[in-house]
């Protein structure tokens, strides 16, 4: 996946009201998560928001997630949550629909393939 040029943004909080996908020793992931002071509301769209604004705003929320230290534990949260709206680890929500269509197929194909004795190649 292309990631687009870093920016410096102050960004808006995790939802408190969603549980992690893990918590370890040092706490959870989002303690970490860059988007944690979102000012800009970066991360959720306002309602009927223009198309041309909201490619703009996704940008932004893309290039802050580009840099966070936390992004792929941020994607697999919003993957296995799974999280309805919003930038999630550099993923809109369309995005994170066709990557778990994608990742159902695989997995039905995988399943197939390994009942009849073949491992077909995971795309």
């Amino acid at each position: 996946m292309l990631q687009p040029p870093l920016q410096s943004l102050q960004v808006a909080a995790v939802p408190s009201q969603r549980t992690p996908a893990r918590e370890d020793e040092a706490g959870p992931w989002h303690a970490e998560a860059v988007c944690r002071r979102d000012e800009a509301g970066l991360f959720f769209a306002p309602s009927k928001e223009p198309t041309a604004a909201r490619l703009s705003r996704e940008e932004a929320a893309k290039r802050v997630c580009a840099r966070c230290p936390v992004m792929v534990e941020c994607q697999e949260h919003a993957l296995v949550q799974p999280e309805p709206y919003g930038v999630w680890g550099g993923l809109t929500a369309a995005e994170r629909r066709v990557l778990l269509a994608r990742r159902r197929r695989r997995d039905v194909e995988l399943k197939a393939a390994s009942t009849t004795g073949h491992v077909a190649a995971a795309g």
